[in-house]
């Protein structure tokens, strides 16, 4: 299913690809805690907002659409995430299909994609980022009509690139990121990139959960410099 500004949004895994059914299976049995130890608020603090992970096949098989936040951002500079955001009240309802659509528009004014192109195929349960104070719907999406994307603003968005799946599962291209602060947590080297944080540990899950995560050396560390 498909939305456009405005319109509505849903969830469908009609016609989705046979190597995406792990992830909507995982999708609808996963518990958040299961995901994160970052849950959110019960106080219901927090800014609602919504990522898209959106799985595509491109020139090198199966992958993921990933960005690079701009460097001179208040919030996670320089990081690569998904594309995403905040919901704006145009969005809709925050407990309805408000995520979903925060989701496509948020991609699409970070990478230019087409959402029309894209289905909605599972919602993963609300996460919580304590540094900037996100509640987080991560929304999967199967880029079933690809289009052109790259950077809309580069005040916002550094770069936009597709990692292969492949790449990530690679045993070789993971390492367990170390930070100042003492937090641990999965990291993937691809792309020229250094994934960390909320996005890594959210991929990390994916690949355990879809049965695509290979056996990998968790004591290689990479401190974040």
């Amino acid at each position: 299913m498909t939305t456009t500004r405005g319109g509505e949004a849903a969830v469908s895994t009609q016609g989705l690809p046979q190597w995406l059914q792990p992830v909507a299976r995982a999708a609808g049995d996963v518990l958040p805690e299961q995901l994160s130890r970052f849950l959110p608020p019960e106080s219901g603090r927090g800014r609602q907002s919504a990522v898209l992970i959106l799985f595509g096949e491109g020139e090198h098989g199966r992958d993921l659409l990933l960005m690079e936040r701009a460097t001179s951002l208040r919030s996670h500079a320089g990081q690569p995430s998904f594309p995403g955001g905040a919901l704006d009240p145009e969005d809709g309802d925050p407990e309805g299909d408000g995520p979903l659509r925060a989701a496509l528009r948020e991609a699409e004014e970070e990478t230019g994609l087409d959402p029309s192109g894209v289905q909605i195929f599972g919602v993963l349960p609300r996460l919580y980022i304590p540094v900037s104070e996100f509640v987080v719907t991560p929304v999967l999406g199967w880029w079933r009509t690809p289009s052109p994307v790259g950077a809309v603003d580069q005040a916002e968005t550094a770069r936009v690139f597709r990692v292969p799946v492949a790449d990530l599962a690679d045993p070789a291209n993971r390492a367990t990121m170390t930070h100042p602060s003492g937090f641990r947590g999965p990291a993937f080297l691809v792309e020229g990139a250094v994934v960390w944080g909320f996005t890594a540990g959210l991929i990390d899950k994916i690949l355990h959960f879809a049965g695509w995560e290979q056996p990998w050396d968790r004591g290689r560390t990479v401190p974040l410099s």
